[in-house]
């Protein structure tokens, strides 16, 4: 047995896409590379789901989870990551579909990036809408961003089909135990979760997941933010239990010299946008309570940016 294999797992977590799961399946079993193993986790569908699901099992690396109770995405994937054995946990909604190489070459990613905690990836729409999404042209290196999402709340990742996330990395903030708060964008709590622990993150700009686009996407619609006029008030709370959760779970304490600590997590970005050192800005001068320290920060950072700025590193877009 090679011992520097990667063992891989991929979770799909599914209510009521019976329409939909085969494609997602079958997307994560033609891969170039195999993936080690395939777990469904059914969120106690009423449609067919089941029986789509039955077909499937009887190969070797798909196994599923058929929930008796409906408890939404977050439980979804709290179950199928304690039955994942996988070094690296890939997720993907039952309506999307992975491109065929997508494991190979986010694979590849983390072997040339030893470093690397958490990869996401461009994507492509399709169904009611066709087009290429992009964070970037080129891949990125987004470093630490623990101090951005304890102190901002910055949401450094993207849709759950494009991510994948180290088991040791994971372990530390799931399960998770107030499901009912994530029934639905549990993906919040996979990116701002692996952010607070220290994951070092990473972009690849080749779209390598197809994601798709239909009445019953929330994320796409948006439409029961209208309905909801409180929704992103009411997020806000989820996120403060949330963080608080995850950070009693790792002992985790603020630092002293907030300044300093913002400073040094930007320095881990190795190509960091004007964006970036504005966020940094921002949490040192509303956050950082010694008027010397922050004074000092606020200088160090100006110092940083123009070294930035003449050596070509900083990313103008």
């Amino acid at each position: 047995m090679d011992k520097n294999k990667i063992k891989t797992s991929c979770l799909i977590n599914n209510y009521n896409y019976a329409e939909f799961l085969s494609e997602a399946i079958n997307s994560a079993l033609i891969q170039t590379v195999e993936f080690d193993e395939i777990i469904i986790v059914d969120d106690a569908s009423t449609d067919n789901s089941v029986e789509v699901i039955t077909k499937f099992t009887q190969l070797a690396n798909v196994k599923s989870i058929l929930k008796e109770k409906n408890q939404g995405q977050l439980s979804s994937f709290n179950e199928g990551f304690l039955a994942a054995t996988g070094d690296i946990i890939f997720f993907l909604d039952a309506d999307d579909i992975y491109e065929p190489q997508y494991l190979e070459t986010t694979l590849n990613f983390y072997k040339r990036r030893s470093e690397c905690d958490f990869v996401f990836c461009a994507y492509k729409k399709f169904g009611a809408v066709e087009e290429t999404f992009q964070a970037d042209a080129v891949d990125l290196d987004l470093g630490y961003s623990v101090i951005r999402t304890l102190y901002s709340g910055e949401w450094i990742g993207s849709i759950t089909s494009t991510l994948s996330i180290r088991r040791e990395i994971i372990r530390k903030f799931l399960p998770i135990s107030n499901v009912e708060d994530w029934r639905v964008r549990a993906d919040d709590c996979l990116i701002w979760g692996a952010s607070l622990v220290g994951a070092k993150k990473f972009y690849m700009s080749n779209p390598l997941v197809m994601y798709r686009i239909h009445q019953s996407n929330q994320y796409h619609n948006k439409k029961f933010l209208d309905i909801d006029i409180n929704y992103e008030y009411k997020r806000f709370w989820k996120r403060n239990s949330l963080f608080n959760y995850i950070l009693q779970k790792n002992n985790f304490s603020l630092p002293l010299l907030l300044a300093f600590t913002s400073l040094n997590e930007l320095k881990t970005i190795p190509c960091p946008k004007y964006q970036d050192f504005l966020s940094y800005l921002k949490i040192i001068f509303l956050f950082e309570h010694n008027f010397f320290w922050k004074t000092k920060g606020i200088v160090l950072l100006f110092s940083y940016f123009l070294k930035t700025l003449m050596t070509g590193k900083l990313k103008i877009l």
